[in-house]
C-alpha cells in the first residue's frame, strides 16, 4: 500500500498491525459462525449433556484468532530477538490458559455426561467436577511455567514440603476435601439419595463440595453436614441397593376374629393399594404375618413396598383408610385400647 509510504514509520506499523489483528478477527468470527452453527445442530440431533463443552472452544476461536493476528504483526516492528521471543511467550501463555479454561470447562460437561452412563442416572457432584477442572487447569500452569523456561521439578519438590506444612496447619479443611472425594468415589451416597443420619436428620443429598455435603429435609431445609463427620457417622441411605423400599404397618383385631378371613380381607385390601395408590410396587405381594398376642387383641404385621422412601406416607394413608372402611364392612373389631379407670379422679360426694 503505497499511500501508506508517506505516514509516519511508527503510524504505518500501527496501521499494519491493526489490519491484521482485524483481518485475523474476521476470520476467527466467520470461523465461530460457521462451526458453531454447525455443533448447535447437531446438538439439538442429540440427549448428550457434553454440547455445551464444546461450544466453548467455539467461543474462544475468535480470542485464539487474535492472539495469531498480533503474533504476525509483531513482524512489522523492529524488536530485538529476546523482545521478539519474550512477547511470542506472553502470547503463547494467552493461548495455553484460554485453551486450558475451555479444557477445563469441557472436562466438566464430559463428566457430568459420562459419569452417569457407567453407574446410576444421578447427577456428578459440584466437588468432582471442581476437581477435575482443578487438574486440567494445574497442568496448564505447568505447560505456561514450561513454556517461560521454568524448570519444573524444583518447584515440585519445593511445593511437596511446603504442602506438608500446609496440610498439618489446615488439617480440618484437608480432612473434610478427601471425604468428600472419597464419598463422591465410593458410591454409597450420590445425589438426589435419601439419607437417614445417626443424628436423627434425614433428607435428600442436594450436592457436594470441597466442605461439607447439603441435605435437603422434606421441609426443604437445608443441614449442613461437614464431609468428615458424614464419612464417618452411621448412615441409612434409603436408595441403595435400590429405591424401592419395603415398611410394615401392625394391625391389631379382637381375639374372637376369624384370622383366616381377617388375613384374607388385609391382604385383599393391601393388593389394591399396592396396584391403585402412586408410588406402590405394583409388582410386589403384600404379606400378612400374625405376630403378637398382646393385651388389646393379636397383632399381624402388614408389608407393604413403595417405589422410593417418601411414596410410603401416601401408600400408609389410603392403606389406613381403607382398611378401617373394610372391616367396618366385613364386620372386624379393631380393639380400643383398655382404660384404667382409677386413672380418673372420682367425683366429689354431692351434699346430702
Amino acid at each position: 500500500m503505497h499511500w501508506l509510504d508517506n505516514w509516519p514509520e511508527w503510524a504505518a506499523r500501527l496501521a499494519w498491525t491493526a489490519g491484521t489483528v482485524g483481518i485475523a478477527y474476521a476470520i476467527g468470527l466467520l470461523v465461530r459462525a460457521i462451526v458453531g452453527a454447525r455443533v448447535t445442530r447437531w446438538a439439538a440431533k442429540t440427549h448428550w449433556r457434553g454440547d455445551d463443552g464444546l461450544l466453548a472452544f467455539t467461543d474462544r476461536v475468535p480470542f485464539w484468532a487474535i492472539l495469531i493476528g498480533v503474533y504476525v504483526s509483531l513482524r512489522h516492528w523492529s524488536l530485538a530477538p529476546d523482545d521478539y521471543a519474550r512477547a511470542a511467550q506472553v502470547l503463547g501463555a494467552l493461548a495455553v490458559a484460554s485453551f486450558t479454561f475451555a479444557l477445563a470447562g469441557v472436562a466438566g460437561s464430559l463428566l457430568s455426561s459420562y459419569a452417569p452412563r457407567h453407574g446410576h442416572d444421578v447427577p456428578v457432584s459440584a466437588l468432582m467436577q471442581n476437581v477435575v477442572r482443578g487438574v486440567v487447569i494445574t497442568l496448564g500452569v505447568l505447560v505456561i511455567a514450561r513454556g517461560f523456561g521454568f524448570e519444573i521439578t524444583p518447584y515440585l519438590t519445593a511445593l511437596g514440603v511446603g504442602g506438608l506444612a500446609v496440610a498439618l496447619a489446615l488439617q480440618d479443611p484437608l480432612s473434610n476435601f478427601f471425604a468428600g472425594v472419597f464419598l463422591t468415589l465410593s458410591g454409597q451416597i450420590r445425589i438426589g439419595d435419601y439419607l437417614k443420619l445417626e443424628g436423627g436428620a434425614e433428607g435428600y443429598v442436594a450436592d457436594f463440595n470441597w466442605r461439607a455435603t447439603s441435605i435437603r429435609l422434606l421441609s426443604d431445609n437445608i443441614v449442613i453436614v461437614p464431609n468428615a463427620k458424614l464419612a464417618q457417622a452411621i448412615v441409612t441411605n434409603y436408595h441403595q441397593p435400590s429405591r424401592e423400599m419395603t415398611f410394615v404397618i401392625d394391625v391389631s383385631v379382637h381375639y374372637l376374629s376369624d384370622l383366616q378371613r381377617v388375613e384374607r380381607v388385609t391382604a385383599e385390601v393391601a393388593k389394591d393399594v399396592m396396584a391403585s395408590v402412586p408410588g406402590g410396587a405394583t409388582g410386589f405381594n403384600p404379606v400378612v404375618r400374625f405376630h403378637t398376642l398382646g393385651p388389646n387383641g393379636i397383632t399381624c404385621g402388614v408389608a407393604l413396598r413403595v417405589q422410593e422412601f417418601t411414596d410410603q406416607f401416601q401408600v400408609r394413608h389410603e392403606f389406613i383408610k381403607r382398611l378401617q372402611a373394610r372391616y367396618g364392612h366385613e364386620g372386624i373389631v379393631v380393639p380400643f385400647p383398655p382404660v384404667d379407670l382409677r386413672a380418673f379422679p372420682s367425683p366429689p360426694a354431692q351434699p346430702n
